[in-house]
C-alpha cells in the first residue's frame, strides 16, 4: 500500500508540474493576458493625452512600476511589436493601450495635471497580489521543474523503486536482501532426502536461536557462521529454503554477487546495511548464497585497481567477527568452490562450521528418489531402489530430473502411469542425451560401432571385480555413437590401483575391438582415450600409484587463476617428464590387456556385436545370457525400449491428432448415451 501511495503522490504532483507549466507558457506567449492591449512609449503616451486622445486610463503599481492601461477617445493605428514578437512588427488598429511609468512623483504630478486640464477621467487602484504570485511562479517554477525531473531520473534508476531495498541511484548503498516470507517458503526438513547429518547440523542451529538458554547453560557459544560445501546439485540452497521454512526467526536471503557494483565501496555498505538489519530483529538468520562471487582470497587480482571486492569482504569479516561482535545473528553461506574461499572468512568466530553436502550413497538416493516421486504415479514394476542402484553419483538434481524426464517420456508415449522403461530411458536422456535414431549412418560404420561397443562390453564382463555392465546399445545419443554402461557393484569411496587400471583397460576396449576385426583407428575413441588418460595421469601425479613413488606431484583442487596464474610446478622437467612416460606407460600396458581379453574371446566379441546388429540395444540379463551361453535369453522383449523406436516429427504429429479426434468421438458418443439415459428415464 505505501508503494501505491507514493506512487499516486507522484503522479500527482507530476501532472500538476504538468499545468504550471503550461500556464508559464501561456504566460509567456499571450504577455499577461495584454495580447490586445498594445503598449505605447511614455513619451507618446505623454503626447497623445496632451492632444486629447485619450477617454480615459489606470494608474496602477506592480512589480516596482506604475503601470497605465487605459481607452482611446476614437480608434488608434498603432504599431504592435510586443506578445507574440518572433512574428515581427505589426500594424493594429485600437482602442486601447497600456505602457509603464517609473514611479516617481514628479512624473504622477505631471500626469494627472495635464490629463486634469485635458478633463480626462484618470482612476488609481491598488497593486494587485495575482501580479505578485505570476512574477514568484516566472522566478521558481523552472527551478522547481529542473528538481522534480531530476528526482524522477534518479528513483528510475536501477529498476524503479518496485522490489527489495537499495533499487534507486540514493539508495544503492542498501542491501538488496529480502526477508523470507513464512507463507511462501514452502520447504521444510522432511523435504531434504540423503543429507540427514547435514540437516542435523542446521536443526541445532535453528533449536538455538529459538531456545539457547540450555545451550548458554553448558556455556555453549552460538555459531557464528555455517558454510554449506560441495558439488552443484547437491541441495545446499534446498537446505538454507529448510532452514528459512524451519526457523521461527527473520531469515534473509541474498546472492554474493548482489553486493558487487560499478561503484567501489557499494559493497561494504550493503554488507553493513544487510547486518544492522539482522541485528534490529535478533536472533535473526543470513543466508549468502555463491558466497565465493566475494568471498575469494585477497591479493588474488589480475591487474587494475579495482577492490570493491576485497572492500566487501573485509567488511564482511568485520561484521562477522569483529571489534564490536555480532550477537544473534548466524549467516549460513553455499558454494562449490570452497578453495578458492579466503582463509580469514574460513577461520573459527566466522565460519565455525563448514558442511560437505555431498553427493548421496545408494540410500540417500533412493529417500531422494521417494520424495521426488510423491506427486508421479508409478507403476508396479518400479523399484526406486533398484534405481538408485543404477545411478551412482548423481547428485539430488539430478535424481529429481531423471522423474522428471520419465514423466516427460510417460506423457510421449501416452500412459497414465510411470513404468521401469520410462525410467530407464530417462537415464539415458540424462546421462548421454535424447536418442537419435534418425541420423543416418552408412553400414560399414554401424558395424564398426557395434564392434567398438562389444570390445567396451567384452571388457567389462571379464574385469568385472568392481563394476558389472548394465546396458550396451549402438542408438546415436549425443556426440556418441553408441555406449555402454557400467555400474558399480556397490558404492566406493576408495578406488584401488587395480580398479583404477581395470576402469582404463574396459575405456580401451572399444579401440583394440576396432584394430581386432577391422584393423582400423578411428575417431569414435577420442572420449575413451580423454577419460582413460585423466585417469592414468590422477594415478601417476595424485595418488602414488606408479614407479615414481608416493609423492603428489599435481593437487586435485580446481585451477584458481588469480592464485594459481604465473607459479611454477613444484617439480623440474626431469620429473615431467618421468610423469609422462609413466602415464604412457599404464595406458600400453592397458592397451594390451584389453586385446589379450578381446583375442581370447574374439568369438564372443563377434557374436554381441551381430546382436547389437539385430537389436540395436542389449540389457545386462542379455548379455549375461550371450557371454555365457551364447543365447539370447527366452524372455527378452525386443520392444522394451520403444523410445528408441524414433517417429518423425509428421508422424507424431499425425498420430496426436488421430487420438484427438479418437478422444472426441469419446466424448460425443458418451453425451448420446447420457442424452438416451435421460430421455429413457423421463419415459
Amino acid at each position: 500500500m505505501n508503494n501505491k501511495n507514493k506512487g499516486t503522490v507522484r503522479n500527482t504532483l507530476y501532472y500538476v508540474l504538468i499545468l504550471l507549466a503550461m500556464v508559464m507558457v501561456v504566460y509567456f506567449f499571450l504577455g499577461n493576458g495584454n495580447s490586445q492591449t498594445p503598449e505605447i512609449e511614455y513619451s507618446k503616451f505623454v503626447q497623445q493625452l496632451k492632444n486629447g486622445d485619450i477617454k480615459e486610463f489606470k494608474i496602477q503599481p506592480a512589480n516596482g512600476v506604475y503601470r497605465i492601461t487605459g481607452e482611446y477617445a476614437e480608434e488608434q493605428s498603432i504599431e504592435n511589436n510586443n506578445g507574440l514578437s518572433v512574428l515581427g512588427s505589426t500594424q493594429a488598429s485600437t482602442t486601447r493601450f497600456t505602457t509603464i511609468i517609473l514611479p516617481n512623483d514628479s512624473t504622477l504630478e505631471n500626469i494627472t495635471s495635464v490629463a486634469r486640464e485635458n478633463g480626462i477621467a484618470t482612476v488609481i487602484a491598488e497593486e494587485s497580489t495575482s501580479g505578485i504570485w505570476v512574477s514568484l511562479l516566472v522566478s521558481f517554477l523552472p527551478l522547481v521543474i529542473f528538481i522534480f525531473f531530476f528526482y524522477m531520473m534518479m528513483s528510475q534508476q536501477g529498476g524503479g523503486g518496485g522490489g527489495g531495498g537499495g533499487r534507486g541511484v540514493m539508495n544503492f548503498g542498501k542491501s538488496k536482501a529480502k526477508e523470507a516470507d513464512k507463507k511462501d517458503v514452502k520447504v521444510r526438513f522432511s523435504d531434504v532426502a540423503g543429507a540427514e547429518e547435514e540437516k542435523q547440523e542446521l536443526v541445532e542451529v535453528v533449536e538455538f536461536l529459538k531456545d539457547p538458554r540450555r545451550f548458554v547453560a553448558l556455556g555453549a557459544r552460538i555459531p557464528a557462521g555455517v558454510l554449506l560445501e560441495g558439488p552443484p546439485g547437491t541441495g545446499k540452497t534446498l537446505l538454507a529454503k529448510a532452514v528459512a521454512g524451519e526457523a521461527g526467526v527473520p531469515f534473509y536471503s541474498i546472492s554474493g554477487s548482489d553486493f558487487v557494483e560499478m561503484f567501489v565501496g557499494v559493497g561494504a555498505s550493503r554488507v553493513r546495511d544487510l547486518f544492522e538489519t539482522a541485528k534490529k530483529n535478533a536472533p535473526a538468520i543470513i543466508f549468502i548464497d555463491e558466497i565465493d562471487a566475494v568471498g575469494r582470497q585477497r591479493g588474488a587480482g589480475m591487474g587494475g585497481g579495482h577492490d570493491e571486492r576485497e572492500q566487501t569482504l573485509n567488511q564482511l569479516l568485520v561484521e562477522m567477527d569483529g571489534f564490536g561482535g555480532n550477537e544473534g545473528v548466524i549467516v549460513i553461506a553455499a558454494t562449490n568452490r570452497s578453495d578458492v574461499l579466503d582463509p580469514a572468512l574460513l577461520r573459527p568466530g566466522r565460519f565455525d562450521r563448514q558442511i560437505l553436502v555431498g553427493r548421496p550413497d545408494v540410500k540417500g538416493r533412493e529417500a531422494i528418489l521417494r520424495v521426488h516421486a510423491r506427486n508421479k504415479p508409478l507403476a508396479q514394476d518400479v523399484d526406486l531402489k533398484i534405481v538408485a542402484q543404477q545411478t551412482p553419483g548423481f547428485a539430488g538434481a539430478e535424481l529429481e530430473n531423471v522423474l522428471n524426464e520419465a514423466a516427460l517420456v510417460a506423457a510421449r508415449r501416452n500412459k497414465k502411469q510411470i513404468d521401469a522403461s520410462d525410467i530407464d530411458e530417462a537415464q539415458d536422456r540424462v546421462i548421454a542425451g535424447p536418442a537419435k535414431k534418425d541420423r543416418a549412418i552408412n553400414k560399414k560404420e554401424r558395424e564398426m560401432i557395434a564392434y567398438h561397443e562389444a570390445g567396451h562390453t567384452i571388457c567389462g564382463l571379464v574385469l568385472s571385480r568392481a563394476r558389472f555392465v548394465h546396458k550396451v546399445t549402438i542408438i546415436p545419443r549425443g556426440r556418441a555413437g553408441g555406449y555402454m554402461i557400467a555400474l558399480p557393484k556397490e558404492d566406493q569411496f576408495l578406488h584401488t590401483k587395480e580398479d583404477m587400471f581395470e576402469q582404463i583397460v574396459g575405456l580401451l576396449g572399444g579401440r583394440v575391438a576396432e584394430e581386432v576385426f577391422f584393423n582400423v583407428q578411428s575417431t569414435g575413441a577420442s572420449n575413451d582415450f580423454e577419460q582413460a588418460t585423466a585417469l592414468a595421469r590422477s594415478m601417476v601425479t595424485e595418488y602414488g600409484m606408479s614407479d615414481l613413488g608416493p609423492v603428489q606431484y599435481e593437487g586435485n583442487h580446481q585451477v584458481f587463476v588469480g592464485r594459481d596464474y604465473g607459479q611454477t610446478k613444484a617439480y623440474s622437467e626431469q620429473v615431467a617428464f618421468e610423469i609422462d612416460q609413466e602415464v604412457r606407460k599404464i595406458l600400453i600396458s592397458a592397451h594390451d590387456k584389453a586385446r589379450e581379453i578381446i583375442e581370447a574371446h574374439r568369438e564372443k566379441n563377434e557374436l554381441i556385436a551381430q546382436k547389437l546388429l539385430e537389436f540395436e540395444t542389449l540389457d545386462a540379463k542379455a548379455i549375461k545370457a550371450l557371454f555365457e551361453t551364447g543365447e539370447m535369453p527366452a524372455d527378452f522383449n525386443a520392444d522394451e525400449f520403444p523410445s528408441e523406436r524414433v517417429q518423425s516429427y509428421e508422424e507424431a504429429k499425425r498420430a496426436l491428432e488421430e487420438k484427438d479426434a479418437q478422444k472426441q468421438v469419446e466424448e460425443q458418443h458418451e453425451v448420446e448415451e447420457e442424452k438416451k439415459e435421460a430421455d429413457d428415464s423421463v419415459e
